[in-house]
Order: C-alpha cells, then sequence, then structure tokens
C-alpha cells in the first residue's frame, strides 16, 4: 500500500500540487477562476514557459543558465531599437533571434571549449547581456510601436491569445524533439553519462552548445512577447525570471544533474508557478514574501530529486 501511494506520489505529485492549489486559491479567492482570469494567468506563463522549455534542454545536460532574464531584456531592447528606427518587423524580429542564438552560443563555447562551468559563465553573461542593454537603452525603455507588432503579445486567433499559441506550438515542437530526433536522445544521454557519449564517438560539446543557444531563442522568443504585449522595452525587464523559469523546471520533475525531465513537466511547471504568481497576487500577498516562497519552492524540488534519486 505504501509503495503504491510513493509511486503515485511520484508519478503525479505535480498534477495533484496543481490540483490541491488551484481548488485552495479558488476558495480563498472566487475571482481566481473567472474565465478571464484563466486566459491571463496562462498569458502570463507563456513568457517564462517559454523560456522554461529552453532551460530544460539545459537542465537535462546537467547545466544551468543564469543569463536568461539578461538576454530576454537585450534581445527586446535591440527589437525595440529597430522598429522605433523603422526597420521592418520582420527584421527586428530577426535580429532579436539573432541576439538568443549569439548570446546561447557565446555560453556554450565557453562552457565546452574553455571548460568553465555553467554557472559561471552564464552568471558572467548575465552581466555582459544586461550591460549592453542599458548601454543600449542608455537606461530609458523604448516604447511606441505598431499594431501589427503589438498584435504577437496582444492579438488573438480564433479566440486564443496568440502567446498561448505560440507557447503550445513551442512546447509541441521541443516535445518532438526531445522523444524523436538524434538531439534529443544525445541530450538526455550527455546529461546521464557524457563520458559514455563521448566514447561512443559523439561530439558531445556540438550538442551541448546546441542546447544552450535553444535556451538563448526561446529567450528571445519570450522577449518578443513581453515587448509587444507591453508596447515597450524595459531595460531592466527579465529581472529575477531565471528563479520562475528554474522553478517551473525544477518542479516538473526534471532533475538538476541531468538525464531526467520532461517538456511536458516543465509546462506543469511552469503553470503551477504561473498560478501561485496569480493567487499570491489576488490575495494580496507582498512581493517579497513571493520571492520567499518560489525560493523555498526551488530548494524542496531540488530536495524531492535527491530524494527520487537515491531511493532509485
Amino acid at each position: 500500500m505504501k509503495s503504491k501511494i510513493a509511486d503515485t506520489l511520484k508519478n503525479y505529485g505535480i498534477i495533484l500540487a496543481f490540483v490541491i492549489i488551484c481548488v485552495g486559491i479558488a476558495v480563498m479567492s472566487p475571482v481566481f477562476l473567472t474565465k478571464n482570469n484563466i486566459i491571463n494567468v496562462i498569458r502570463q506563463t507563456s513568457i517564462y514557459g517559454i523560456m522554461a522549455v529552453g532551460m530544460t534542454f539545459v537542465i537535462l545536460t546537467g547545466g544551468i543558465d543564469l543569463s536568461a532574464g539578461s538576454i530576454l531584456a537585450l534581445a527586446g531592447a535591440i527589437c525595440a531599437g529597430l522598429l522605433k528606427g523603422g526597420s521592418p518587423i520582420f527584421v527586428a524580429i530577426v535580429a532579436a533571434l539573432g541576439i538568443g542564438i549569439a548570446c546561447g552560443l557565446v555560453n556554450g563555447l565557453f562552457i565546452t571549449k574553455a571548460k568553465i562551468p555553467p554557472f559561471v559563465v552564464t552568471l558572467g553573461m548575465t552581466n555582459i547581456a544586461r550591460g549592453l542593454t542599458l548601454i543600449y537603452t542608455k537606461g530609458y525603455p523604448i516604447s511606441g510601436f505598431s499594431p501589427e507588432f503589438r498584435a504577437i503579445g496582444g492579438g488573438y486567433i480564433l479566440g486564443i491569445p496568440i502567446p498561448i499559441i505560440i507557447f503550445l506550438g513551442i512546447v509541441l515542437i521541443a516535445y518532438v524533439v526531445l522523444s524523436q530526433t538524434k538531439l534529443g536522445r544525445y541530450t538526455y544521454a550527455i546529461g546521464g553519462n557524457e563520458e559514455t557519449v563521448k566514447l561512443s564517438g559523439v561530439n558531445s560539446s556540438f550538442y551541448k552548445t546546441l542546447v544552450y543557444v535553444i535556451s538563448g531563442v526561446a529567450c528571445a522568443i519570450s522577449a518578443l512577447i513581453l515587448t509587444a504585449r507591453l508596447n515597450s522595452a524595459e531595460p531592466i525587464a527579465g529581472t529575477g525570471y531565471e528563479t520562475d523559469v528554474i522553478a517551473a523546471v525544477c518542479i516538473g520533475g526534471a532533475s538538476m544533474n541531468g538525464g531526467r525531465g520532461s517538456v511536458w513537466g516543465s509546462l506543469l511547471g511552469a503553470l503551477l508557478i504561473g498560478v501561485l504568481n496569480n493567487g499570491m497576487n489576488l490575495l494580496g500577498v507582498s512581493p517579497y514574501f513571493q520571492q520567499v516562497v518560489k525560493g523555498l519552492i526551488i530548494i524542496c524540488a531540488v530536495w524531492l530529486d535527491k530524494m527520487k534519486s537515491a531511493k532509485d
């Protein structure tokens, strides 16, 4: 009996936690289950949910990307600057994605070629990207874009917000990549035992670099959505986002040691974080206390992962 309960909690714990939290918030705040609020929660979740998808690839290899929020800010600022300068929307979007690729590539190359720990490299990139953002914007927001661009963050297709469509589309693409492609197999294998992967003749450095590029691109996509939704690119945009992103992936069941996790788990983790954020705001919980809660969630998620690994 105890083993069945343990297996149930292990396999469906996040779903149970999600349901319990939703019921608890709904009881305390009738506004929570209204249609507008639910759509708003998912739309807000899509921004760091997309980043969580990219982070899933990184964490599956046993790495981490602390620069996610700063890359988002830089990509958004470059896109906004080009739009204000009269560049076509397509050019601005490509430039933002290029920033994500470039930052991810630099992270990956320093980690794989210079053999610097991911924590150190991405921490350095956090300061570099944020500093470049402040230099480019001179510390001021860039705002006022065309309705066509703003539709990316605030438009609808068949009554569904475009950010939600983009989010779910990226989740599906990531699922296919991780489950059906060589990149997916090697991503899991590198996190499980990189030395074995190397001995089998696979260029693990290439695939490790690629996952950081994927994370960078995910941050750039989120930057486009956030900039379009706010109609502004803030130089401090994305500050602290890495906390929500890493928490979502950890809550979703990914192991910080690599080799275990899924994009569906990260999706659920992102939704749980989104519900918590929304619920605490509705209940008037202090933003400072919210940071404490999310920090505790990350610690507990990693602790539970350690316990699972010990049992396995």
